[in-house]
């Protein structure tokens, strides 16, 4: 890994990504001129390429939910520690998200509480749905392809089918989907 830019506020990081291209930046919540969400808003449009890892010390629902639908890979509280910031990076690199243990489970029960039935709206193949209870269940391609027996690659096609389908950027997008249909395999 190695720091490309480092940024005092959000306008200042929006245009070192625009030039830069780093694969990831890591943003907080509160930053002078623009925030962390508004910075993972205006990226996610303007330099897709860009996957955003929130760090912040606000432990808030709200910011978390903002942050994920406006297409961030991670988000960490700063008191999580130094080697679940890598794995962070390393996961938004592979295109997968890292979220602190600490919200995770907290944000999954708020996602399971309306159970709509979200299966109706989109026509997944049954593999496809297989595959996206597993993200839901937390396996990592490698899991997944060797549950199925399949190679990771067709496990990553997959996956961008899921994503398309689904409208949504990375993996927390298809396991919630999951989690909001109600659709885990292991309720």
């Amino acid at each position: 890994m190695k720091v490309v830019g480092e940024a005092a506020d959000g306008e200042t990081a929006l245009e070192l990504a625009r030039g830069l291209r780093p694969d990831v930046l890591l943003a907080d919540i509160q930053m002078p001129c623009m925030d962390g969400l508004e910075l993972t808003r205006r990226l996610a449009e303007e330099v897709p390429t860009v996957r955003v890892v929130v760090v912040t010390t606000f432990d808030l629902d709200e910011y978390v939910h903002s942050a994920l639908r406006s297409g961030a890979y991670g988000f960490l509280l700063k008191r999580s520690g130094a080697a679940l910031l890598v794995e962070a990076v390393r996961a938004a690199v592979e295109g997968d998200s890292l979220i602190s243990p600490q919200i995770t489970t907290r944000l999954l029960r708020s996602l399971t509480v309306p159970q709509r039935d979200l299966s109706r709206q989109v026509q997944l193949t049954p593999r496809e749905l297989e595959i996206a209870q597993f993200v839901a269940d937390g396996l990592t391609n490698v899991d997944i392809a060797a549950e199925l027996f399949i190679s990771p690659g067709t496990v990553k096609t997959h996956l961008a089918n899921l994503q398309g389908k689904l409208k949504v950027r990375n993996r927390v997008g298809i396991a919630a989907w999951v989690w909001e249909a109600g659709l885990r395999k292991n309720q």
